[in-house]
């Protein structure tokens, strides 16, 4: 079977990111592309990763233990997907960053969890900017508050934030949920917590990434537009 689409979609992807970093004045080297891989299988992952595709995402913690043996070693794990506290133990070894942290009682698992096999694990602070009540994450108010708390945490290392916009027909819609994101993001490090830093801006998907980019993402997760519509 041919994967050929899959370098023509990947090129076309990041063609758009350099033209919208060159646009905005930022290097095409700051953005960290994620291959979303939900329902796809390992061949196709595989095939991604052999046309650049250096970090896969996925949205459950079931398809990250049936897939990860077969994947290419060398590639880095995303969980992108409400984790709840109880499935923790299953993927604490396999995925290199958590995205969907949004309460401390779930920091706190992984931080147990982390530390009986002498790991420091990577995480993001889930916002819920929209306040959709369908979706997870903390509230802008909460999140000093979730921060301070996690940082005195022994095994866990807050990274970043992360935001799953609404899907919306304009895209231009969403650019005040970045901005706000974007306004959180930079005052991270004022806070002067320990384990807590501004690497990663985790916002932006298929249908909003370039604007996503332009209000300040670093970090985006791109699933459509690189494998094609969901199985």
């Amino acid at each position: 079977m041919s994967y050929s689409y899959l370098a023509e979609h990947i090129n076309e992807v990041k063609k758009d990111i350099a033209a919208v970093c060159n646009r905005i004045g930022k290097s095409a080297e700051e953005i960290t592309l994620l291959g979303v891989t939900k329902t796809y299988e390992a061949d196709v992952m595989n095939a991604s990763i052999e046309y650049g595709i250096q970090n896969v995402a996925e949205n459950r913690v079931q398809e990250v233990i049936r897939k990860f043996d077969d994947v290419n070693k060398g590639v880095k794990w995303h969980l992108i997907g409400h984790l709840q506290t109880n499935k923790v133990k299953y993927i604490i070894d396999k995925v290199d960053l958590i995205h969907s942290v949004d309460s401390l009682k779930l920091a706190q698992e992984i931080s147990t969890r982390a530390g009986r096999i002498g790991k420091t694990q990577d995480i993001l602070i889930q916002v819920n900017v929209a306040d959709e009540t369908q979706k997870f994450g903390v509230s802008p108010e909460e999140l000093k508050t979730l921060l301070k708390d996690i940082s005195n945490l022994p095994h866990i290392r807050v990274c970043g934030l992360m935001n799953i916009a609404p899907f919306l027909d304009d895209p231009e819609m969403l650019r005040d949920d970045f901005k706000i994101m974007k306004q959180l993001f930079d005052g991270l490090e004022d806070y002067n917590f320990e384990n807590v830093k501004s690497t990663y801006l985790s916002m932006g998907m298929s249908n909003d990434y370039e604007v996503a980019l332009e209000e300040g993402s670093n970090m985006l997760r791109i699933g459509t537009k690189i494998y094609g519509k969901r199985i």
